[in-house]
């Protein structure tokens, strides 16, 4: 068995601890060294303290995990490669495109380095399972998407650095709303035009509590999304609609369970004297725990082992949901 990967992590905020308390659970990952703006975090998660990232990058560690407010990341990324080691990166990859282009040359100039993005939807089990149909073509050709992901923000967060603009360089859309961008182009491919509004509606903030935008392949695919502030009752729901029938994504099994638990259902379009149409009958899956961390660790910690390329959450991946989010932003003529 190879030996353990030994992981640093910069930035030990919720994201940074999420990540610790994985690697830690991992057989063949150790969580060695971190840096955080908060004196003492590091030794409280059991952790050597660093006094900078550069100490993290100068450490004995074979990779790091990046968990900096927006504004640090790129050029965290790009020293993290430039310094030999392996990336793990949180979403969003930036503020801006420029962020996600600096990342893309320092891979370039380090070929030898793996690098990740954290967008674990992707490796939820009931997006595993629509995609797995949905590439089957059991149910016929893709026509569109739509997804519709929302929360209602905590108070806490409009004093947050999230809400400055500064720091964060987006509102909901590329906080949480780039997740379901990744999606949208993962079953659907590529948007070339999109159409959007966005809107400051009711929390006392300068960037976007709500964002609705329709989007078009090359090939007429379309998807469209609703990324939500003020969706009061939590909800994340994916549907695909194809030729013969559609795959339905329901709920998320998230650590807080203030989403419902991860539904997924799917039928096959009726037609013809004796049959109702409309009302399909439906098959349906039911999961109520989340694996998307340790699944993507796992998946990490292979590429770095074995020298395979990255599956998910590729620089591309990172690349193509940033260029949405500021396309979405420039159409709404929102300045950010």
């Amino acid at each position: 068995m190879p030996d353990p990967i030994r992981f640093g992590i910069i930035g030990l905020g919720r994201m940074g601890q999420t990540r610790v308390e994985t690697i830690t659970a991992h057989p063949e990952a150790n969580a060695v060294i971190g840096f955080d703006v908060e004196p003492g975090r590091a030794e409280s998660l059991g952790l050597k303290g660093a006094d900078s990232p550069d100490a993290v990058l100068e450490a004995d560690v074979d990779a790091v995990f990046v968990c900096t407010p927006n504004r640090f990341t790129p050029e965290i990324v790009a020293r993290a490669l430039d310094a030999g080691k392996h990336v793990f990166a949180e979403k969003p990859p930036g503020r801006t495109v420029e962020d996600v282009e600096l990342i893309l040359e320092a891979e370039r100039r380090n070929r030898g380095q793996a690098l990740k993005f954290g967008f674990n939807h992707r490796h939820h089990l009931g997006i595993i399972e629509a995609k797995a149909i949905v590439d089957s073509q059991r149910y016929g050709r893709v026509l569109w998407a739509r997804g519709v992901y929302g929360k209602g923000e905590q108070p806490a967060g409009i004093n947050s650095w999230r809400d400055d603009p500064e720091m964060s360089g987006g509102g909901i859309l590329l906080d949480q709303g780039i997740h379901m961008l990744d999606l949208l182009r993962h079953f659907l491919g590529d948007f070339t035009d999109i159409k959007s509004m966005c809107t400051s509606s009711f929390w006392d903030s300068t960037l976007e509590d709500n964002a609705f935008a329709i989007m078009q392949t090359d090939n007429g695919r379309i998807g469209s999304i609703h990324s939500s502030f003020t969706q009061w009752k939590h909800l994340f729901r994916l549907e695909i609609g194809m030729s013969d029938g559609y795959v339905v994504v329901d709920g998320m099994p998230s650590s807080t369970r203030s989403y419902r638990d991860e539904l997924l259902f799917h039928g096959r379009r009726r037609t013809g004297a004796g049959f109702t149409v409309g009302n399909p009958p439906e098959e349906s899956m039911f999961f109520n725990h989340d694996p998307s961390w340790k699944n993507e660790l796992g998946e990490f910690i292979s590429c770095v082992q074995h020298d395979l390329p990255v599956m998910h959450g590729t620089s591309t991946d990172a690349y193509e949901a940033m260029r949405m989010v500021h396309a979405i932003y420039a159409d709404s003529k929102v300045n950010v």
